[in-house]
């Protein structure tokens, strides 16, 4: 029987906002690259997080007194902050790399910060400032902004225009909405669309699908990830896997820009489906109706598994390989980009 690989996600991911549970389901993220990944020790990690800034703020604390004890315990004792060296290293990206090496990005900082920050019982939501994550709190009715990346700096209003200004030029004013707290899906999106950036640039294509899979079980109508799942899918010659992308995105998205391009690939990949479907067998034993995997030796460890693009979890084999040994699992049909 298949298992779901991204079980845990799910779970992690249903139900109302305040049901979810933000930093579990960061940490499910880390399971396509860490699948021995053990969610409930680095979950005790944040939990002996917040026990240390509990004792250092006091039963009685107020706000402000809480959020000197947490960054002290976060950026001093610990050493937390951001990795401004290696910023586009996927592990910080990860909630247990990031536990582990004490780096990170502005946003997962932020949600090492927004966790422990609820388990001492102070609310503390994420905020999608343009270029720089940020998180707030409220004391009072007024709203106090801080930045985990830089030690828990809290920033005036004067402050995030200068970082409004350092994108923009000076032609966007700091207003309301750019402070809007963000959902935690939203949250996780934006950690998975950082993983896909970095992913995309080095080419890395089964980590990518793999992206892309959990923002689409984020957002199954998330037509433009539906979209360049297709076309990896099509690069991967997963030809089945391909054709049911582009079909939805079509029907999600008739009047994209892209939708023509879109078409012609989903024409290809249903001719394709229809020609593999005609094989009889051929001299190796396939078997007429069964998934065709080939199996070729490669220098380096095993046997590896190739498909013709008919089937997701035979397809997700070759996957699983290029993953494992990305410099010798590559299907026949597929050209070496390494």
């Amino acid at each position: 029987m298949a298992t779901d690989s991204y079980r845990e996600f799910r779970q992690a991911i249903e139900g109302p906002e305040e049901r979810i549970d933000l930093g579990r389901a960061a940490l499910t993220i880390s399971l396509a690259d860490y699948p021995e990944l053990d969610v409930a020790k680095y979950l005790g990690r944040i939990d002996e997080l917040a026990i240390q800034v509990s004792q250092r703020s006091g039963a009685d604390a107020d706000i402000f007194r809480s959020i000197a004890a947490l960054n002290y315990v976060l950026f001093r004792e610990q050493g937390f902050g951001g990795n401004r060296e290696d910023y586009y290293d996927p592990k910080n990206s990860f909630l247990n790399e990031v536990l582990e090496r004490k780096r990170g990005l502005p946003i997962t900082l932020s949600i090492l910060y927004m966790e422990v920050g609820q388990r001492i019982g102070i609310t503390i939501e994420g905020v999608g400032f343009p270029g720089h994550f940020l998180v707030k709190t409220n004391s009072e009715g007024d709203e106090i902004v801080i930045d985990p990346f830089n030690s828990g700096d809290v920033k005036s209003h004067e402050e995030l225009q200068i970082m409004l200004d350092q994108i923009y030029s000076g032609k966007v004013r700091l207003h309301r909405e750019l402070l809007a707290a963000l959902p935690k899906k939203q949250i996780l999106k934006r950690v998975l669309g950082n993983l896909k950036a970095i992913y995309g640039r080095a080419d890395e294509l089964a980590k990518l699908i793999a992206v892309l899979d959990r923002l689409i079980i984020l957002d199954p109508a998330s037509v433009e990830n539906l979209r360049d799942r297709g076309m990896l899918y099509r690069r991967l010659d997963c030809y089945g896997q391909a054709k049911d992308d582009f079909e939805t995105y079509l029907r999600l998205a008739p009047d994209a820009k892209d939708t023509g391009k879109a078409a012609a690939g989903d024409r290809t990949q249903r001719e394709r489906v229809a020609n593999s479907q005609t094989a009889e067998g051929d001299a190796d034993g396939d078997l007429v109706g069964l998934p065709r995997i080939h199996t070729v030796t490669r220098p380096g460890p095993g046997l590896y598994a190739f498909v013709d693009h008919q089937d997701t979890a035979t397809c997700r084999v070759f996957l699983r390989a290029r993953a494992d040994h990305p410099r010798t699992a590559r299907g026949p049909a597929v050209r070496d980009r390494t």
